[in-house]
């Protein structure tokens, strides 16, 4: 097994481990636990050959094994702690177990085996989807039956064969090397060799649902001192694409000593981050998933469209219905409710919301966003005037329109028309806008304006329609009740 290692180490050179990893400590912690567990003159755990059906395991200790020298060497009493800090170390790689994927620690029979110090995460491997790529391929050409593919396994094969389609070839002849390479060994040797090197990349692409214990908090991140890490190669194949300084080249001039200013400015910074907005990403999820369930039935090209969609079929008669309609239809009276947005987009939904604001005598603030609207569309040469005209209207004293503004909003527009734009009335518009989205827009939805046309209340032919009706159903029943009253005065007068 030595022997084996030393053989992959000369292959790639050797590499000094980076101490300044952030989880450096957490490795040699593992590290020196392993090495007690290995050595045997110093009450160590025992590996040994297992003799199997046909065939010997070589090289393996087994869970129970394990969980008893944990619970006597490192004074644990409870047993499910012990198979618990046993699963870390399986996680990080440093004990994998020989028929499964899955790097957990059982304290039964299971056999498991010791990884490489080679592939010991403290050499900070970070390997390419070139080094997997050669490893899977490996796997497909040796023995079907021990290092048969899992089908996540041949699932990332075919994918990393598509990304990788003008090198595979290149990527197939690594891996065709290594595999003649790997036959000139002893056959219990390349056994073990082969458990290590799966085990590797159980560690780095796990199994899906199992957790990735190479991947580093960004918050351990910012503690690094070399930033300028150069990635390492497990197999020397450096990955497409993506160029690596080579390390010669680096710089290796040694870092100055933070100053106060320097540590004020990371106080600064990590401040800043800590008081901006975060929101989860399964909040994000629900909410453009609720957004696109909401539009999904107004989207002409996921929703059919009756008539067609103009934009697929080339028939206009959805456009021509829509312009010709004096009455909106009730599932654009529908959009109105979204939000307020929806409403001042629509023609139909501005004009009903201006006349509710005019029964409220509160129109001048839906009149004034309209006007800033409009100025921006104007030409350059009609702005200036018309921001006067504006201001003479709904912001200068005793104007016929008065608008309500805080004063910050009125004070900026007030300097912004000293030279006026097309959105000098910026900020005076949002602060509207927010007024008529926190109070008048809420009262509109509630208003029977916009109740009568959502619940599409019978037209007016219609209501005569059904009056005719009722008066011939009034008709038939009086003419029946006099009909009847005749029939029994003939029978009580015979």
């Amino acid at each position: 097994m030595a022997e084996g290692s030393k053989d992959q180490a000369a292959v790639v050179g050797t590499t000094d481990p980076e101490e300044d990893s952030p989880n450096m400590i957490v490795y040699r912690k593992i590290e020196d636990i392993v090495t007690r567990i290995q050595d045997e003159k110093a009450g160590g755990v025992a590996i040994r050959t297992v003799k199997s059906f046909l065939s010997k395991i070589p090289s393996v200790v087994s869970g129970a094994d394990i969980v008893q020298w944990l619970m006597k060497n490192l004074s644990i009493e409870d047993p499910a702690e012990a198979i618990h800090l046993g699963s870390l170390v399986a996680a990080h790689g440093y004990i994998f177990p020989i028929s499964d994927h899955v790097l957990t620690l059982k304290d039964d029979g299971t056999l498991y085996r010791f990884q490489s110090p080679y592939f010991w995460p403290s050499n900070c491997w970070e390997p390419e989807n070139t080094d997997y790529a050669i490893y899977l391929c490996k796997r497909t050409m040796q023995n079907k039956a021990r290092l048969e593919l899992a089908d996540y396994e041949a699932e990332n094969l075919a994918r990393l064969q598509r990304a990788f389609a003008r090198k595979w070839e290149f990527i197939f002849m690594q891996a065709e090397a290594q595999v003649k390479i790997d036959r000139k060994k002893d056959k219990a040797e390349r056994k073990i060799l082969d458990s290590q090197e799966r085990a590797f990349w159980d560690v780095h692409r796990p199994v899906p649902g199992c957790v990735n214990t190479t991947e580093m908090d960004i918050r351990k991140c910012r503690r690094e001192k070399n930033p300028h890490r150069v990635k390492k190669s497990v197999y020397g194949v450096p990955d497409d694409g993506q160029s690596q300084p080579s390390p010669i080249h680096i710089s290796s001039q040694p870092m100055r000593k933070p100053t106060k200013e320097d540590v004020q400015k990371e106080i600064t910074f990590l401040n800043t981050q800590l008081d901006r907005h975060c929101m989860k990403v399964s909040k994000v999820a629900d909410s453009l998933m609720t957004y696109t369930e909401q539009f999904m039935e107004y989207d002409p090209f996921v929703s059919a469209t009756e008539p067609s969609n103009p934009w697929i079929s080339d028939d206009t008669s959805f456009w021509d219905l829509e312009a010709s309609s004096r009455d909106p239809s009730q599932q654009r009276v529908k959009k109105w409710g979204f939000s307020l947005e929806e409403a001042l987009k629509d023609p139909a939904g501005r004009d009903q919301f201006l006349k509710f604001l005019e029964s409220e005598f509160s129109s001048e603030n839906l009149r004034f966003w309209l006007a800033v609207q409009d100025l921006k569309r104007r030409p350059l040469q009609d702005v200036a005037s018309r921001a006067q005209e504006i201001w003479q209207e709904f912001l200068a004293e005793g104007a016929p329109s008065s608008i309500n503004l805080d004063s910050h909003s009125y004070e900026r527009t007030s300097q912004n028309l000293k030279d006026p734009g097309r959105y000098s009335y910026e900020d005076a518009q949002e602060h509207i806008f927010k007024l008529m989205k926190s109070d008048s827009y809420a009262r509109f939805l509630r208003s029977n304006i916009y109740q009568d046309l959502l619940l599409a209340r019978k037209k007016p032919a219609d209501t005569e329609q059904g009056r005719r009706t009722s008066l011939e159903k009034f008709t038939r029943s009086v003419g029946k009740s006099l009909t009847g009253k005749r029939l029994t005065g003939l029978m009580q007068s015979s």
